[in-house]
């Protein structure tokens, strides 16, 4: 679960606000079955924004991980402008991450310290319900890829005058992995109706190829979520 309201936080950054929000997701996806919680804050200033989120799996009967956290991962990136009517904003990005494949003694595996830097550009209708950024990145994964690329989509689409959103990312990057396999593909669309401005529930699908394992795998969950 992440990036998935980037898109819509653009639109608060043409007010000068700022928001934050507490995501608890369920997936029930195969293999899974674990918790997930994500902390999400974006905040916007005079020379750019900063966003981040924190993911945290926890426990997993089927993966012999039933007491504690399992993954812990964060993203963070700032896009700098100096123009109201910037078009491209050149961009930073630091992810890092550990990851527990069971409970039976074995040590934790760090996921590789990533360095990204690129440019991004928004597309917004006139009211914010419809929303589009896109990313081009160089890649740096500490020990495994100096020269990697990823290209980024986030979108945002408001409806039943903002009942719902639509919403989600998705990425596309080169790492090499042992299966050989060198391009990864990840996506996460969500769905959520808004009971209030502060409260929704909805529902996330992660798609993705060649992520975690080789092949195709779809896990679906079920969420709620808190803005402040």
């Amino acid at each position: 679960m992440k990036k998935f309201l980037l898109a819509l936080f653009v639109s608060v950054l043409a007010s000068g606000a700022f928001a934050q929000n507490v995501q608890v997701h369920y997936d029930f996806g195969k293999d899974r079955k674990l918790i997930t919680s994500t902390v999400e804050m974006f905040r916007p200033d005079k020379y750019g924004s900063t966003f981040f989120f924190i993911d945290f799996d926890y426990g997993s009967d089927v993966r012999d991980v039933d007491t504690g956290a399992s993954l812990a991962y964060w993203e963070i990136a700032r896009a700098f402008k100096w123009t109201e009517n910037q078009k491209f904003m050149p961009r930073v990005e630091f992810n890092a991450g550990v990851f527990k494949l069971d409970g039976a003694g074995n040590p934790f595996i760090p996921i590789e310290n990533c360095w990204l830097a690129g440019v991004e550009r928004t597309w917004a209708s006139a009211d914010f319900s419809k929303i589009l950024t896109l990313q081009a990145n160089y890649k740096n994964i500490k020990d495994k890829e100096d020269a990697s690329f990823q290209l980024t989509a986030v979108w945002t689409v408001q409806m039943l005058k903002g009942k719902m959103t639509f919403t989600g990312f998705a990425d596309f990057w080169k790492e090499e992995m042992f299966w050989g396999t060198d391009y990864r593909f990840l996506t996460e669309p969500q769905l959520w109706y808004n009971f209030c401005p502060n409260f929704a529930v909805g529902t996330e699908v992660e798609i993705s190829n060649n992520f975690v394992t080789n092949g195709t795998v779809v896990n679906p969950t079920i969420a709620a979520k808190w803005t402040f």
